[in-house]
Formats: C-alpha cells, sequence, structure tokens
C-alpha cells in the first residue's frame, strides 16, 4: 500500500464519489470550499499493487507550530471491495504519510457501521447516527415507505393552499434562509457547518443547481416553510430547514421533503443524507426523519491514531 497527496485530478475524484455516492465530507467541492473559509484540506489516493483503492480528504487543525490533527469525516472512499487486513495497511499508509510537521494525529470517522482496519487505533467518540433513504425504488414504492401519519400529513398538506416553489441559486434569494437558520441556531444553542460555508458551495460549479436544491412553501403571499439541501454527485444531504407557526400547522416540511425526494430523484440522485438524529435533544425531529421509510445508520464512531 502507498499513499500519495495532492496528486488526484478533480474530474476522476468527482467521478469515483459520485460512482460511489458518497458523503458530502469527502466531496471535492466541501474541501474546496473549506479551503476558502481558511480551513487546511489534505487529500490522498492510496494504491494498491498501482492501482488507486481509496480516496480521503482531511480536514486540518493546527495548534501553534508543533502540532496538528487531521480528520477524515465518513471516509476514505473505497474504490474495490478490499478486506480488513488491506483497510488495516491502507489506514496505516495514510497514517505514516501525512504531509504535516511536528507532532501530528490523525483521525478518521470512517462511513461503517464497523470498524473493519481499524483495531489498533483508539475510539475516541461514539457512532454519529443518521437517516439514509434510498432513491432508487419507484416514486409508488417511496410513497408507500413512507409511515401512516408521515404519509397522512402529507395528504393534508398537499390539500392545503400551501404552494411550493423552487429557491434560486443567487445568494440574494437563499440568504434570509440562511438569516433564519442562524437565528434558530442561536435561540436553540445548534450547530452546523459555518454559515459563510453554503454560498461558496453552491457556487463552486459551473452550474450552480447541481449544488444545491432549496424549496420553499407559501401561504399566500407569506413565507411558511424551507428546506435546503446540498448535492454533491449522486448524493445528497439535507442542511436547512425553517417553518414559520403556520407552516408547522399545515405539515410543510412533510409536503417540502417530499417535493425534494422527488426531485432530487429526477436529477440522478439516488442517496439522501437527512442528517444527524437526537431522541434525547430533538426527539419530534427525529421522529419526523425516521417516518420517512428511511434506515438509520450508526457509524463505527471517531478513531485516533
Amino acid at each position: 500500500m502507498k499513499a500519495s497527496w495532492d496528486t488526484f485530478a478533480q474530474r476522476d475524484w468527482d467521478a469515483a464519489h459520485g460512482q460511489i455516492a458518497g458523503a458530502l465530507q469527502q466531496d471535492w467541492a466541501y474541501g474546496s470550499t473549506m479551503r476558502l473559509l481558511g480551513v487546511p484540506v489534505l487529500r490522498a489516493c492510496v494504491e494498491q499493487d498501482g492501482a488507486p483503492v481509496a480516496l480521503a480528504q482531511f480536514i486540518v487543525r493546527r495548534f501553534g507550530p508543533v502540532a496538528s490533527v487531521s480528520l477524515c469525516s465518513r471516509g476514505p472512499l473505497w474504490l474495490a471491495d478490499l478486506a480488513s487486513t488491506d483497510k488495516a495497511r491502507a489506514y496505516q499508509a495514510l497514517k505514516a504519510s501525512v504531509p504535516l510537521r511536528g507532532l501530528r494525529f490523525s483521525m478518521l470517522t470512517p462511513e461503517e457501521t464497523q470498524a473493519h482496519g481499524l483495531k489498533p487505533w483508539r475510539r475516541v467518540m461514539t457512532g454519529y447516527g443518521t437517516v439514509l433513504i434510498d432513491l432508487e425504488p419507484e416514486l409508488d414504492a417511496l410513497r408507500a415507505g413512507l409511515e401512516g401519519k408521515w404519509r397522512n400529513r402529507l395528504v393534508a398538506a398537499e390539500a392545503s393552499d400551501l404552494t411550493v416553489h423552487r429557491i434560486g441559486t443567487n445568494p440574494g434569494q437563499y440568504r434570509w434562509l440562511l438569516d433564519q437558520e442562524g437565528e434558530q441556531r442561536q435561540s436553540k444553542g445548534l450547530a452546523g457547518l459555518p454559515l459563510g460555508f453554503f454560498e461558496p458551495y453552491i457556487q463552486s460549479r459551473q452550474q450552480p443547481a447541481q449544488c444545491v436544491l432549496s424549496l420553499r412553501a407559501d401561504l399566500g403571499r407569506e413565507r411558511a416553510a424551507a428546506m435546503m439541501f446540498l448535492i454533491h454527485g449522486q448524493a445528497a444531504t439535507y442542511q436547512v430547514g425553517w417553518s414559520s407557526p403556520q407552516g408547522r400547522d399545515l405539515n410543510a416540511h412533510n409536503l417540502l421533503l417530499w417535493q425534494a425526494m422527488n426531485e432530487l430523484k429526477a436529477r440522478g440522485v439516488r442517496r439522501l443524507d437527512l442528517g444527524g438524529i437526537n431522541t434525547t435533544r430533538s426527539a419530534g425531529l427525529a421522529r419526523f426523519k425516521l417516518g420517512t421509510g428511511g434506515q438509520v445508520q450508526v457509524l463505527a464512531g471517531t478513531y485516533l491514531a
């Protein structure tokens, strides 16, 4: 196994990431956007007998001039079906060759429910849990897979006076939604991607619509709710949601999420990640995500070497 750093072409990375329907954190545009925000990013390709078998994108946090931590979140992207022993060798190659000076630590949060090949590493965080929706089945099957009460709320929203509109990709068209997100985070103590991340990420492609889908539900002339999804290859991740009291009463988010599932599927997206679930702090939101019929995936955890 041999790891090389910052030698893989973006076009090839994007193709591999899309084929795997990889996570947002392993998207090339995610790393490029983090760099614009001042966060160091490293990209590695691991080869076995000269053939690429894994890609890994790390973000780096430096502690003065003497120490640094590199984190590969929801990666690597496995390009081949490797045994645990080979994955262990790939991880070792990444750890040994990371191009950082001084005291350095590597952390991995693999996109796996089992820590194959990470036995020598120390688990420092429990596994992240999310809900994943497979968008490949036909729409009738996706609708039939909705939990009964969730589907009833959708039917009620479809029969209401709510109208759904697509929000444009110019910053002035969606900035109000990010403002609402900032207020929610402050009032509820929530965390997420820096709000400054969204505009450069959305504008990172020649066609910004390739990177984002934002939908708004209106009641008459008033905004009732909105959702934003970031698109990365053949996968998408739910990022921002807001609703007014009227929107909540009319189940606007059920309507918006169902419409988003339809449109994302039409765009060729195969997997929708609804983001983290916390049944203690956000039980209502967790029930909403689980009602979509998606599958809960709890990752193996974060490992330090």
